[in-house]
């Protein structure tokens, strides 16, 4: 079993930034693919951007690309998505997700999630 809690949501304007941080206890950190997805209000759950255990694969929806940085540190057991030039769209909960294997980006392939922050970003 791994337990994931994300942190560093809030409140942020148009055009600033914010650093999510998601904590994984309970097994290895090793071998586990990561992810961030986000639903925003009456929307589905949606892609973000995932990382390989090694760090070294990182994917990204089209939406982000560019903007978002997915990065991980295996010895802290933590992953980290830097958003930057965020926009009103981007509010939304975001969660992170594991899963045991190679990076996958559907959200049906992940096993462990976190229960979420809210980012909201002000016109």
């Amino acid at each position: 079993q791994v337990q994931l809690v994300e942190s560093g949501g809030g409140l942020v304007q148009a055009g600033g930034s914010l650093r999510l941080s998601c904590a994984a206890s309970g097994r290895t950190f090793s071998g586990y693919a990561m992810g961030w997805f986000r639903q925003a209000p009456g929307k589905e759950r949606e892609f973000v951007a995932a990382i390989g255990w090694r760090g070294g694969d990182t994917y990204y929806a089209d939406s982000v690309k560019g903007r978002f940085t997915i990065s991980r540190d295996n010895a802290k057991n933590s992953v980290y998505l830097q958003m930057n030039s965020l926009n009103p769209e981007d509010t939304a909960v975001y969660y992170c997700a594991a899963r045991l294997g190679l990076v996958r980006t559907g959200r049906d392939e992940y096993d462990y999630w976190g229960q979420g922050t809210q980012v909201t970003v002000s016109s």
